[in-house]
């Protein structure tokens, strides 16, 4: 078990403290922290959180209590100040995605955790959810054969589904697509090498910037990934995860995961060139998912010293942010082809 201190209780922070924190009980959780004395009266008054465990700064919490863990739920831009300070201090640190502005705060980060060895991590809890840890686990196996083609469609309509950031730069590759990059590359197994990106924002649309963006993605093995995205969509609503069809030599695999309706209802269809019927595989129970999942294993590095497998540590994680950061830059360049080394050096 750790002793956790959550840093950020606003809007998505609260929403940990409320409906995460409390199904995770390998997570002591010892203090709060937020500057905004509102957010810190709301979990004391709306969920029965002590004062005693509330603190206007990190410093204050580090001064006061025993921690071992800390948990970043608060704005982008904060995450590396957050982490930066409880690295030095010795704590170790999961922070939500994306876990740094820039690829340069990133390894800063990284390099940090290295020199105190302390675990650092980020939440990308799409990858704890049943579908793509089969789909990860048939790719590894090469169950049909290599993989050589991906495609990846991602459709919401944001206008009516509450979303609130509609001045935000970059709203689907830097806030959405990161969930799909980090999948992309955890499913694979595989590194991208380079990429392609075009993005636009469609008449109508209340997005200051581009909500919408194609990608055709290289990876080090030659597999392309054919990826579409969209806030602006008006088709059938995808699942969180997007709609997946991975093509390999011995027929293909469709799936999808993190459904808006119901986040356990993940499919996964294997579907056999020499086959008559597809098939329907058992998918595998896990014992937590989705942002539980990830603190859990987050907490069973911290305690064994050992992380479970395709566990999102920042030194892992650097490679999802890096697709972030190429996919805008080519964007940029208006759809010029980006190395991935480019972004990361």
């Amino acid at each position: 078990m750790a002793k956790v201190v959550q840093v950020g209780l606003g809007h998505w922070g609260f929403n940990w403290t409320a409906h995460v924190l409390p199904i995770v009980p390998q997570a002591e959780m010892v203090g709060y922290v937020d500057t905004s004395e509102e957010a810190l009266a709301r979990v004391q008054t709306e969920l029965g959180v002590p004062a005693s465990k509330c603190f206007p700064s990190l410093q204050d919490a580090i001064d006061t209590i025993e921690c071992d863990l800390v948990l970043g739920t608060l704005r982008t831009q904060a995450h590396y100040p957050v982490a930066k300070q409880a690295l030095e201090a010795g704590l170790n640190v999961v922070v939500e995605k994306p876990f740094a502005s820039t690829v340069a705060e990133a390894q800063a980060l990284v390099d940090l955790a290295r020199v105190q060895g302390r675990v650092l991590a980020v939440s990308q809890n799409y990858r704890f959810f049943p579908a793509p840890i089969a789909a990860a686990q048939l790719v590894a196996a090469q169950d049909l054969g290599p993989i050589d083609f991906v495609s990846l469609e991602f459709r919401q309509h944001a206008p009516t589904l509450g979303y609130r950031y509609w001045d935000m730069p970059d709203p689907m590759l830097a806030d959405m697509s990161i969930h799909h990059f980090d999948l992309m590359r955890m499913v694979l197994g595989r590194e991208p090498r380079r990429l392609t990106c075009r993005t636009w924002n469609p008449v109508g649309s209340p997005f200051e910037h581009d909500p919408s963006a194609a990608a055709l993605i290289e990876f080090d093995d030659g597999t392309i990934v054919d990826y579409q995205s969209s806030w602006m969509s008006s088709g059938p609503r995808t699942d969180w995860a997007g709609e997946w069809t991975m093509n390999g030599a011995e027929g293909d695999v469709w799936w999808t995961s993190r459904s808006p309706h119901d986040e356990t209802d993940d499919r996964l269809i294997v579907r056999r060139r020499d086959a008559a019927e597809p098939v329907t595989p058992r998918l595998p129970e896990l014992p937590s998912t989705d942002r539980a999942g990830a603190l859990a294993a987050v907490v069973q590095a911290v305690d064994t010293g050992t992380p479970p497998s395709r566990f999102p540590s920042g030194s892992d994680n650097i490679n999802s942010l890096a697709l972030v950061a190429a996919t805008i830059l080519s964007a940029q360049r208006d759809g010029s082809w980006v190395e991935i080394a480019e972004v990361l050096e």
